[in-house]
């Protein structure tokens, strides 16, 4: 697990949030994920299943493992049990960002600056609300992209201001596949040469297992991924 706290720059705030519901569930959702070490990423609500509540986190360094996942499941559940902001039965469902990810912070457009992205304006720009290009970067509060679909007599260029977008994610390519492919592979050597180190100092090690059952619901929570 995480640090059990977030630094100045790790709670670095959104600027793309959730409306209604989402958003209620997100201001519960967000000091616990915060006194774990997580930081969010997004909340949705869909109909799903029914009704499901995704909630998706991320460690600072933009990483999420299956263990994570369990681990804010357990202290968030009877959280959003006692708070109750949703009136309806709901599935919860705690994820990583994915590659395709959502960027909500100023600093997720320099990190991730090269991506193809896709944006949505709350407020338009120059009469246009959709924007699909490559990012390259951010500057103040607003983020610098490269225009795929510009007309001849418009700027491929545009500063687009983060604080008004409605939604925007990273485009999936098969370039991105195959670095997050290369990144999963790294990751898998790097636990296999440490499960190697730790059963070499003997009896007492302890690995929990990734298969887990779901528990009988409280309140109006129907169901629970990572339980």
């Amino acid at each position: 697990m995480t640090e059990a706290y977030l630094s100045q720059s790790d709670s670095e705030p959104r600027l793309i949030t959730e409306q209604g519901v989402a958003a209620r569930v997100a201001a519960i959702a967000e000091p616990v994920l915060a006194g774990l070490g997580y930081r969010l990423v997004r909340v949705r609500i869909s109909g799903l299943a029914g009704c499901t509540v995704q909630i998706m986190a991320e460690r600072p360094d933009g990483t999420m493992m299956i263990e994570d996942c369990e681990a804010v499941s357990r202290a968030l559940s009877p959280v959003l049990d006692v708070a109750d902001p949703v009136d309806r039965a709901y599935r919860l469902e705690i994820s990583s960002p994915g590659m395709d990810r959502p960027l909500v912070r100023r600093s997720d457009f320099e990190r991730y600056a090269g991506n193809r992205v896709r944006i949505e304006m709350a407020v338009a720009v120059d009469g246009r609300r959709r924007f699909r290009g490559v990012l390259t970067g951010a500057e103040g509060n607003a983020a610098r992209i490269h225009r795929e679909d510009a007309a001849p007599d418009e700027p491929a260029a545009v500063l687009l201001p983060i604080d008004e977008m409605a939604d925007a994610k990273i485009v999936l390519s098969n370039d991105l596949i195959a670095q997050s492919l290369r990144r999963g592979k790294e990751a898998e050597r790097e636990a296999h040469e440490h499960d190697n180190q730790t059963q070499r100092k003997g009896p007492g090690r302890y690995r929990r297992s990734k298969d887990f059952q779901s528990q009988p619901a409280n309140g109006r929570r129907a169901h629970q991924e990572g339980e």
